[in-house]
């Protein structure tokens, strides 16, 4: 799959396993500020704790996490596993990736992998490119309320 580059050109979005080195590589996308603005999260800034926790969660059957590339280098991941009996889906990019479309095309290719239906992701309101991304790709909202934090998140669910 492909999408245009800032420079016009069109560029290779692949998703692959997820590879050890790929996790230094997610650690340092997840500490960024804006990013972390806009997922409404709280970073795992110790580095070990961010490893341990993706460790435990590749080890998981129920777990599929696919590494995103762009024309070779890795631009983040998709990710979906069980949780209170919803099947949930979420994604995180560098920012150097964003507005570019792949997210949406990684999320597209994401969905070819794991065809378990439905299949859920919450987002914050305020976070109104992931909301788009989740629509382009057929999710529809199916609920808005405030997390334990007191962020406001939609509730959007795939189910074709």
């Amino acid at each position: 799959m492909s999408e245009r580059g800032p420079d016009g050109a069109r560029a290779e979005v692949v998703l692959r396993e997820v590879m050890p080195d790929d996790l230094q590589v997610f650690y340092e996308q997840h500490l960024d500020k804006e990013s972390i603005q806009m997922a409404a999260v709280e970073p795992r800034e110790d580095r070990q704790a961010f490893l341990d926790h993706w460790a435990t969660n590749l080890a998981r059957e129920d777990n599929l996490a696919r590494t995103v590339l762009v024309d070779g280098a890795v631009a983040g991941h998709v990710v979906s596993w069980q949780q209170d009996g919803d099947r949930m889906v979420a994604y995180w990019y560098g920012r150097e990736f964003w507005g570019r479309g792949i997210a949406t095309t990684g999320l597209e290719a994401f969905l070819l992998e794991d065809t378990e239906r439905p299949l859920t992701a919450i987002v914050a309101t305020h976070n109104v490119g992931s909301k788009r991304v989740l629509e382009k790709c057929g999710f529809a909202v199916a609920g808005r309320a405030f997390a334990d934090d007191g962020v406001e998140e939609f509730t959007l669910i795939l189910k074709r």
